[in-house]
């Protein structure tokens, strides 16, 4: 993490930051597609166990890296319940017959 000193550096390294987090999480979604793609069954869309999975390896990387769980915990919970919409909505537009029966 950069020192700053002024409320302009800080800004910019935020900017910098959500930036890169665009990239990252833009990278996220292609895989959350090719799940959609891959599963062959609408029920298998949303996994309970693995959301589980995730946040927990999720909050032992925020506990290395020093990140709030009462960040980490909520936002990845949003990440993840957007992540399965948008997979939902890949899944049906391969399979719509499976999205209207």
């Amino acid at each position: 993490m950069v020192k700053c000193n002024t409320m302009q550096e800080v800004r910019e390294e935020i900017d910098r930051i959500d930036r890169d987090l665009v990239k990252l999480l833009a990278e996220r979604q292609g895989y959350i597609e090719q799940a959609g793609v891959i599963k062959g069954e609408r029920s298998a869309v949303r996994d309970e166990a693995r959301i589980e999975d995730v946040v927990q390896k999720v909050l032992a990387q925020a506990d290395k890296a020093g990140l709030a769980r009462s960040i980490a915990e909520p936002l990845w919970r949003l990440l993840i319940e957007k992540s399965i919409e948008h997979e939902f909505t890949v899944f049906d537009e391969k399979n719509p017959k499976a999205a209207n029966g």
